[in-house]
């Protein structure tokens, strides 16, 4: 296992955030290395019926894995409302109201999520950080 470092939600980017994201969603996740000038990336074990196969994980940027994630998650989204602004997720829970700010939608919303689910500081991988 890789070394863990602390980071603010709110500064969780690319990967990291998508491996917050998927310890919200108990997923068994875990990296691939560098390789072919791509940096250190997520994958998840996908489990259908009769087989397993590994898949890039990376719901900050792909809408068919965070999509669902939004609607499960009842995260409210807020569009931009000028050229300078940043989009916003919320998340009510029984725990309060979590917004996070992103530069696209799902950014925000991914944020929301691990901030409802996780607080407001995790632990990621330290390879996974810019």
């Amino acid at each position: 296992m890789t070394d863990l470092i602390e980071v603010k939600t709110a500064d969780l980017v690319g990967h990291a955030l998508d491996w917050a994201v998927a310890q919200t969603e108990g997923l068994e996740v875990f990296l691939v290395g560098p390789q072919y000038n791509v940096p250190w990336r997520v994958f998840w074990k996908k489990r259908g019926q009769a087989l397993e196969w590994d898949v890039l994980y990376n719901p900050h940027e792909d809408w068919k894995l965070g999509g669902p994630l939004i609607e499960k998650q009842m995260v409210s989204l807020h569009c931009p409302q000028s050229t300078d602004d940043v989009w916003a997720g919320w998340v009510i829970t029984d725990k309060g109201e979590f917004c996070h700010a992103g530069g696209n939608a799902l950014i925000a919303a991914c944020r929301a999520i691990v901030a409802a689910k996780l607080g407001d500081t995790v632990q990621v991988p330290k390879e996974l950080m810019p």
